[in-house]
């Protein structure tokens, strides 16, 4: 996965980690100690989640 394709306001599922199988809106990008890319999904009830983007999987509608 090209992280590059990822963009503030992206729809996308969570396809590995904690979260699998989530759907929400990316935003919050973050470079974190270690130098992964992480994101904060933010779901349509209102729940936010942080995850790494190598676990996420843009929707295109």
């Amino acid at each position: 996965m090209d992280y590059k394709q990822i963009k503030d306001g992206d729809f996308c599922k969570v396809i590995g980690g904690t979260h699998k199988g989530k759907y929400g809106t990316a935003t919050d990008f973050n470079i974190s100690k270690t130098g992964h890319l992480t994101i904060t999904v933010f779901q349509e009830n209102g729940v936010r989640f942080k995850t790494l983007a190598k676990n996420v999987e843009v929707i295109t509608k």
